[in-house]
């Protein structure tokens, strides 16, 4: 596989905005690319894409899920401030300095979209020292619009009401062999399953065991997996993003396989399976803890589904920031992968 397939798939991705709950940007564009791909994609009703991607009637109760998910942190509006400010709660987990002086974009529930900034209530310098000392809380923050107004009704009349979304900017950048770029988690791994399921489609690739691929819209809150999975599946691999730590062995030019996180044990056999592979090919990986995680074969497991579970994912550095990983990890996760379901 080129590898400007997968940095192309990934930069596709990261600038179409999909923060938690409105995801339906990505959804047509990876619909859209399937179909093109001459896969037969469809969504359940939550959202999620669901790809067959090899299916044979004698290998019903063999199939393996290969899982990414499509939507990002992003924020909401809360309430429109007297001054026409804007007060928002978080999509997804993430300090509020991780996205100071971040563009933004509104999107309304009547398909109006507005251009803002987040930024501090009190943010220049030369007025006092609040930049210093203000915390970084939904208090002190706001998101300014790039209108002309001057009162709560100034903004109402635009037609921004709170429950509407807001996009952070991506920022995607590729610099000397590194991708740059808001969500990376996870659209990096989404990005890498399309240019798989692009060169299996190209080789006319054939399996032991039937293939899906689903992408899912709701993981940042938990819930992206837990519904709507195709019948027959025995393995779900959740292809994620390995966390970049202190006493951790993954950085962002690694493939990280998880062993456990916050959901506690992956599967045994299958976590082996899939470090038994990377050893075979003779990748760079790493096999770590996560102490702060879930991933979408968490939330299968928590919704009952009977599989054997693993996590796999490029190393990204700055989680949940403004990410950062290395060409060579995307390759080497596409080669593991590939690898894995041709064994």
């Amino acid at each position: 596989m080129d590898k400007n397939t997968i940095i192309t798939y990934i930069k596709e991705l990261c600038t179409r905005p999909s923060p938690t709950g409105f995801t339906k940007k990505c959804e047509k564009y990876l619909m859209e690319e399937f179909k093109n791909l001459g896969y037969k994609p469809y969504q359940n009703n939550k959202g999620n894409v669901i790809v067959p991607i090899y299916v044979d009637e004698k290998n019903k109760d063999d199939g393996l899920l290969l899982s990414a998910h499509i939507d990002t942190l992003g924020l909401m509006v809360r309430s429109i401030k007297e001054n026409g400010g804007i007060q928002v709660t978080t999509l997804g987990g993430f300090p509020l300095n991780y996205a100071e002086f971040e563009n933004v974009k509104i999107f309304t529930r009547d398909g109006k979209e507005f251009e803002g900034v987040f930024r501090l209530n009190e943010p220049s310098v030369h007025g006092s020292d609040t930049p210093k000392i203000s915390k970084r809380n939904f208090d002190e923050m706001e998101v300014v619009i790039d209108e002309l107004v001057e009162s709560d009704e100034d903004v109402k009349k635009l037609g921004i009401n709170p429950g509407d979304f807001i996009a952070l900017d991506s920022r995607f950048r590729y610099s000397n062999g590194f991708v740059k770029s808001r969500h990376l988690d996870d659209k990096a791994s989404s990005g890498v399953l399309l240019a798989l399921a692009k060169e299996i489609k190209e080789e006319n690739l054939k399996f032991d065991r039937n293939i899906y691929m689903m992408f899912t819209t709701y993981e940042e809150v938990g819930h992206g997996a837990s519904s709507g999975h195709p019948a027959g599946i025995k393995d779900m691999i959740a292809v994620d993003m390995g966390v970049v730590f202190d006493d951790l062995k993954t950085n962002d030019r690694l493939v990280s396989i998880c062993a456990k996180d916050s959901s506690g044990p992956y599967n045994f056999d299958l976590t082996n399976d899939l470090i038994n592979t990377a050893k075979k090919i003779g990748i760079d990986f790493a096999i770590d803890i996560y102490p702060f995680y879930g991933s979408d074969a968490s939330a299968a497991m928590s919704s009952f589904y009977d599989y054997r579970h693993a996590l796999v994912g490029c190393g990204i550095s700055a989680s949940h920031g403004y990410e950062r990983c290395h060409e060579n990890a995307l390759m080497n996760l596409f080669d593991l992968l590939k690898t894995y379901i041709l064994k």
